[in-house]
């Protein structure tokens, strides 16, 4: 079974990819297939194919992204999806593999841990001993799965999935009317359901998040979550990443009317 593993990187996150496309190098029959949605054009990179994707008016393309490398994947029997700044771990490619000829017509969602910072994700054969996954998702063992029940399928995250390419068709690929951050990954989830597409948690599929500088909320993307959240919410009669905008309520950047969320003035 061949496989692609499709990455998006811009500046802030190359040396987070090199280490990545490092870990994929002697992976037998995978594909490094890097999309780059920075301004500038890509630098060199150890990686099959590359692309570029650039920024749209409304920020980073994330949705045209991910379209634009499953189309580059072209003859793969399996898209893997990992965010730049995720290490595959040393099971990772072979776990999902399995579990797609065990459930070929799924997505599938592997566990993701949060590296702390100094932690090198440089030594592959040693992040199994770092393993911690986030603990908001389910974890089943590590040659397990487990299909998701209607209700978690708002739990589906972006930095690590498989599908088919036919699933991938089914499904219709990302939204490309989401610019900027948030809420592209949620509303693929939705269509997912929707279509009656099983989500499939991947025990030992385990990708490793290196660590890097964020704030929680994310206050530089609220215009973003704002844009995004309401264009979710006029297709699916509900908001998404609600964790933020009450956040961000309660530092008194935006208030909530019958209308959905809009900024203070």
């Amino acid at each position: 079974m061949s496989v692609a593993v499709v990455s998006l990187c811009s500046s802030p996150r190359l040396a987070h990819l090199r280490v990545q496309l490092q870990a994929l190098a002697d992976a037998p029959d995978v594909r490094r297939v890097v999309v780059w949605i920075g301004d500038e054009d890509p630098p060199d990179l150890d990686a099959e194919t590359v692309l570029r994707v650039p920024p749209g008016a409304d920020g980073l393309r994330l949705a045209a992204a991910r379209n634009a490398g499953a189309a580059a994947a072209d003859g793969a029997d399996l898209l893997v999806f990992l965010d730049a700044d995720c290490v595959p771990g040393p099971t990772l490619v072979r776990r999902y593999r399995e579990a797609a000829v065990r459930h070929p017509d799924a997505v599938l969602c592997g566990p993701v841990t949060y590296l702390a910072e100094g932690v090198s994700a440089s030594d592959s054969a040693q992040l199994a001993a770092l393993t911690s996954p986030h603990p908001a998702r389910p974890m089943p063992p590590d040659e397990a799965e487990r299909t998701a029940t209607a209700g978690e399928y708002p739990l589906f995250w972006s930095l690590s999935f498989a599908l088919s390419p036919a699933t991938w068709r089914r499904i219709g690929g990302f939204d490309e009317a989401y610019e900027g951050y948030g809420g592209e990954d949620t509303d693929f989830a939705f269509r997912m359901r929707e279509r009656a597409v099983p989500l499939v948690w991947t025990g030992g599929a385990h990708a490793y998040h290196q660590y890097h500088p964020t704030t929680s909320p994310p206050w530089q993307h609220l215009d973003d979550i704002l844009r995004n959240g309401a264009l979710f919410a006029a297709r699916w009669g509900e908001w998404p990443m609600t964790g933020w905008l009450d956040a961000f309520e309660r530092g008194g950047a935006v208030t909530r009317d019958a209308a959905g969320w809009r900024r203070v003035p």
